[in-house]
């Protein structure tokens, strides 16, 4: 059953504080459908935590692929404590009037129950908390990124906690809450273009500065080890951020269908484009690029998806896919080692869907939720002839760079500098792998049955008697990782086989050009 009118069905009459469910039916001022489609939106967000696991496992060698997937989870685990202790409150109280962060109403979601919040009319409060919180953990997965390969895994887990209240609680209130000063502005970013993207592309970047680069002499022959779980990761990061961004909507509605319209347009020529732009160079399709081109789409689709017409997707999506394409190669023009390139992957196609917001936005799909048709609040962009909000969303931009960058890093610092609380795994825990270091488990049975193998047998066919040993040098397949681990410099000899392949720690397995530094 539909209705015509704008806004609610039933107006919300309760009490605001959430109201008393052994006196009231709660459940009045809401229709079971709208409810329902978040409850499943947001276990659609949800699975993308494990799938970025599969994601940045597939990207890592196989010697620190279950600690990619450990430190996904690891995260969803500190940020679904940190959100219900006071991290919703500070992102989302309704009681605050500054402009920046919330105070502690809500803390531990007290009061949180059968309101709504004006921006979420359709949706009691506890379902949108419950919902904003797969966010908030989605994020902090992306920026797990960071510690590929020589991260520790408890020092993280401890950035996590403090960089979620520091830096994502603050920039979702700027733009999410009716009283950040984001919002006020006339910001247009939908599904998290800011709070997500930037502050995950971000603030993987200063952490990646923090830790510094891999070993160059452990880079020998590096390439994602495992093309399969790349495409599994992706196909079901797909498959959530459907909820992400159509869930956005709060509700069962025409603007969630079009932000799953969207979504879909942008990723599918944004894949199309990363494809192409490859095979200039290899003249080869790559299944990897066919991945990193769809997240980049599906990336710049976040704040713009319930903004922009499907032909404005279109256009994003092949321009998201040039320049994410070549984003990546701007970390080696600074030299930080972002390992899965979440900078490139998320903080740029972030900014560019908000840029588009810009040029594209558009009153008639912001209508069709049926709550903002027609609102004043939100005049569109440059296609309603709103001008003005293109160096709106560029302040917004830089406002959400620049902290996400400056606070991830001071964190960063500041908990590598506690006693026990590394953020960086020594070089032979880096030549063994993160997985023997860090968890003792590992993601492949032969990698451990190799290496107990090798541990003590000889490689060679000579008999041996009782107490024999074995140099650690042999215990390891590649030549010069065997010299590492004997302490002596990696081999040069061109015919060993294990030659650098200069491509120097890029996933897609593409060279990087030669960078001159300036004079």
């Amino acid at each position: 059953m539909s209705y015509s009118g704008i806004g609610p069905e039933i107006p919300f009459e309760g009490p605001s504080d959430g109201g008393d469910s052994t006196t009231t039916n709660l459940n009045q001022w809401y229709t079971q459908g709208d409810q329902a489609y978040i409850i499943v939106s947001s276990v659609l967000v949800l699975i993308m935590v494990p799938g970025l696991g599969f994601l940045y496992s597939g990207l890592a060698r196989r010697k620190s692929a279950l600690s990619m997937i450990w430190a996904c989870m690891g995260a969803l685990s500190v940020v679904t404590f940190q959100w219900y202790f006071w991290g919703y409150s500070l992102a989302f109280s309704t009681t605050a009037t500054g402009p920046f962060i919330g105070d502690l109403t809500h803390f531990a979601l007290k009061n949180t129950l059968g309101a709504p919040l004006a921006t979420a009319p359709l949706i009691p409060e506890l379902l949108y908390s419950f919902y904003q919180l797969q966010f908030c953990a989605v994020t902090a997965a992306i920026l797990m990124g960071a510690i590929a390969e020589r991260g520790r895994l408890i020092p993280a887990m401890v950035f996590v906690f403090a960089w979620a209240t520091l830096v994502y609680c603050p920039i979702a209130y700027w733009v999410w809450n009716a009283n950040g000063w984001a919002f006020k502005y006339g910001v247009l970013d939908y599904a998290g273009g800011g709070p997500v993207e930037i502050g995950s592309g971000l603030s993987a970047l200063a952490y990646s500065m923090v830790l510094g680069r891999r070993q160059e002499k452990m880079m020998i022959n590096f390439r994602p080890h495992n093309v399969s779980l790349i495409t599994l990761g992706t196909t079901l990061l797909w498959f959530g951020w459907l909820g992400f961004n159509g869930g956005s909507s709060f509700g069962a509605n025409l603007r969630a269908v079009m932000a799953c319209w969207n979504s879909n347009l942008t990723a599918v020529f944004g894949a199309a484009t990363w494809c192409l732009l490859d095979y200039r160079l290899a003249r080869k399709w790559s299944m990897v690029g066919w991945c990193s081109g769809a997240i980049s789409g599906l990336v710049a689709a976040t704040p713009s998806s319930g903004f922009i017409k499907p032909w404005a997707s279109v256009i994003l999506g092949i321009t998201t896919g040039v320049v994410a394409n070549f984003s990546t190669k701007i970390k080696f023009l600074i030299r930080i080692d972002d390992a899965m390139d979440v900078f490139a992957e998320h903080a740029i196609p972030g900014i560019v869907g908000l840029i588009f917001n810009a040029l594209f936005g558009d009153t008639a799909i912001v209508g069709l939720d049926g709550v903002n048709t027609g609102a004043p609040s939100i005049p569109g962009g440059w296609v309603n002839g709103n001008y003005k909000q293109l160096y709106i969303q560029i302040a917004y931009i830089v406002a959400a760079s620049a902290w996400a960058f400056v606070m991830s890093a001071i964190l960063a610092y500041g908990i590598n500098f506690i006693p026990g609380l590394k953020l960086r795994a020594s070089e032979e825990a880096e030549l063994m792998g993160m997985d023997d270091d860090q968890l003792g488990e590992f993601a492949y049975d032969y990698v451990e049955v190799r290496r107990d193998y090798l541990a003590w047998t000889p490689a060679h066919n000579e008999a041996h008697g009782e107490g024999s040993t074995v140099t650690p040098g042999e215990r390891h397949g590649i030549g010069a990782h065997a010299s590492m681990a004997e302490g002596k410099e990696p081999s040069e000899d061109s015919s060993t086989g294990a030659q650098h392949t200069g491509i120097g720690g890029d996933r897609h397995a593409a060279a990087a050009e030669k960078i001159t530094p300036a004079v």
